[in-house]
């Protein structure tokens, strides 16, 4: 039988990264010794105020339908927050409560492109950043962060790659992978440009509360003239440790919300209405978990870069948030498809190839700090010893 295009637009090289991970993971139910640092699930748990609260919801019976892009509670809360943050008068009317941030990619995605448009994104990023776009008909115009600028934004090769076809730019700051937190003067410039084009700018900003050395979240929708055109995707996934729980949420114009609404109604009919009500007071107060989490990925920063100072064959991009990094394996020899699946099968240490990051990422890798201090402590004594036999 024959299947539709998108289903091998979907199935692209990003998709295919995860490969890695699925080995890992084979080979640790075998019994092997793997530390696992390819994938971004925080080894913290969700507050306790929170999984409390989502425990009274179903006690009290909040197991049916609600609505479809999200309650008028959590809406209104969430709404509130991004008031605080950014200094922007947003209401309800903004907000569309979808699954995980990553239904807020796909919804942005799927209501400003189609076949015909195009799409800048800066690349290495997260890997599901192709499928989303490619889902939507529209091309991927890839603009390399380069590793010289530890992989910060360059507006001027931003404006280099728009034509008359552009339609949208798609950021991530706080940056997967590299942990780059974009600045606001680059910001700026990248408003310029989008206001200068017509052109929408997805920001997603799921990192925003992981930001290291009291560095502050720029969101360029707080950017004069940027609220009109930006749609912010963010969720609690990585901050609160919630990635099970699916909530996420869009942040944009009124008639964009109206159109996630639709999308929402064809798609999934709306997240568990016991999970909106109890995520709904994870705005309504700063729980100490939160920071101590942050504060632990910072601490697992300054670890592993430590750990692989001085190594020769390893440079060490020193990441500004998030829960990532990346390790600059070009000096090995090795493309970093290869070298992340030999340290996995010689010494048993899981990292995700920079290529399916996208080219930007070639002769990387990444390696996620949600593993224990101990842990990554011993995996990057068996990331030297690896690379050290490749010298001899």
């Amino acid at each position: 039988m024959r299947y539709a295009s998108i289903v091998d637009r979907l199935a692209n090289e990003g998709a295919r990264a995860w490969e890695i991970h699925g080995r890992a993971m084979a080979l640790r139910r075998e019994g092997r010794d793997v530390v696992i640092l390819s994938i971004g699930d925080p080894d913290f748990e969700t507050p306790e105020a929170i999984r409390k609260a989502m425990f009274e919801q179903v006690e009290q019976g909040r197991t049916h339908y609600g609505p479809i892009d999200g309650g008028a509670e959590l809406k209104s809360a969430i709404a509130a927050y991004h008031t605080r943050l950014t200094g922007q008068e947003i209401g309800p009317a903004n907000i569309s409560v979808t699954l995980g941030a990553q239904g807020g990619l796909y919804g942005a995605a799927m209501c400003v492109a189609q076949h015909g448009d195009e799409v800048i994104v800066p690349q290495p990023v997260y890997v599901t950043y192709d499928s989303v776009v490619q889902a939507s008909g529209a091309t991927l115009v890839d603009v390399p962060l380069r590793a010289e600028r530890d992989f910060h934004l360059d507006p001027a090769d931003i404006e280099a790659a728009v034509t008359s076809k552009t339609r949208a730019i798609m950021i991530n700051t706080p940056h997967n992978p590299s942990g780059a937190a974009y600045r606001r003067d680059d910001l700026i410039a990248l408003g310029e440009i989008c206001k200068a084009h017509d052109l929408w700018l997805v920001s997603d900003e799921v990192y925003s509360r992981t930001l290291f050395d009291g560095r502050e979240h720029v969101s360029p929708a707080s950017l004069p003239g940027m609220a009109e055109r930006t749609i912010v995707v963010d969720s609690l996934s990585k901050s609160h440790a919630m990635t099970g729980w699916r909530v996420g949420w869009t942040v944009g114009p009124e008639a964009f919300t109206r159109h996630m609404y639709y999308l929402g109604l064809a798609q999934h009919y709306g997240s568990p209405t016991f999970i909106q009500s109890s995520v709904s007071i994870a705005f309504s107060q700063d729980f100490p978990e939160v920071d101590a989490m942050r504060q632990a990925y910072e601490r697992r920063r300054n670890l592993v870069c430590d750990a692989l100072a001085g190594n020769r064959s390893i440079r060490v991009i020193k990441p500004e948030g998030s829960c990532f990094m990346m390790l600059d394996v070009r000096d090995s020899g090795l493309s970093s498809h290869d070298f992340s699946f030999r340290v996995l099968e010689e010494e048993g240490v899981s990292l995700l190839a920079g290529e399916g990051f996208g080219r930007g990422g070639s002769g990387f890798v990444r390696l996620s700090l949600t593993a224990s201090d101990d842990e990554l402590a011993e995996a990057s004594r068996r990331i030297i010893r690896f690379v050290d036999t490749l010298n001899h």
